[in-house]
């Protein structure tokens, strides 16, 4: 299922929709009863040089599956696939068990996820180990981590500006 933040879905980025649902995806993908993966957390590992590198071209997203503009129709009870690997999706869990995902895309990748993990709070539909035990990980604020996510700009965390993703210069 997909909703919007407008009435009129015809009014949002289309392309919102195909990587929401493939970070729902992801995030189910790979997390486990016991392992709360969020996509924010998959970053670092899919960039070259690390274990995972690759991984976004394993699964291409199926568009047959995405509704068309109205929002009605188009992938009801089917899985899109997709892997996604920046921050927006989170698993959800129920009784401590994993029961799917939930995809968040129209901002940036860190408020994606800042909205993403607020929404599963607010459902009741956190992982074992807390709702932040999957949280996003920024190597200025954090230190070096395999699980470091880039900043974006005006980058907040649990309402703390962070800071802001750097100009480039290089081009």
């Amino acid at each position: 299922a997909f909703a919007t933040s407008k009435d009129d879905p015809t009014q949002v980025w289309p392309g919102s929709q195909a990587i929401a649902k493939a970070k729902a995806y992801t995030a189910n993908a790979f997390s486990l009863d016991g392992l709360a993966l969020s996509t924010a957390r998959l970053y670092t590992f899919v960039q070259p040089g690390h274990s995972l590198f690759g991984l976004n071209q394993s699964n291409p997203f199926d568009p047959d599956f995405l509704a068309p503009p109205s929002g009605e129709g188009g992938g009801v009870n089917q899985i899109a696939g997709g892997i996604i690997t920046f921050g927006g999706g989170v698993p959800l869990y129920s009784g401590g068990h994993i029961i799917g995902g939930l995809g968040i895309s129209g901002d940036t990748a860190c408020t994606d996820h800042e909205i993403a993990k607020r929404v599963r709070d607010e459902a009741g539909l956190n992982p074992p180990g807390g709702k932040l035990v999957d949280d996003i990980s920024y190597s200025s604020a954090d230190g070096p981590s395999v699980f470091t996510h880039p900043l974006c700009l005006n980058t907040y965390r649990n309402n703390v500006l962070i800071g802001s993703e750097l100009p480039a210069t290089t081009y």
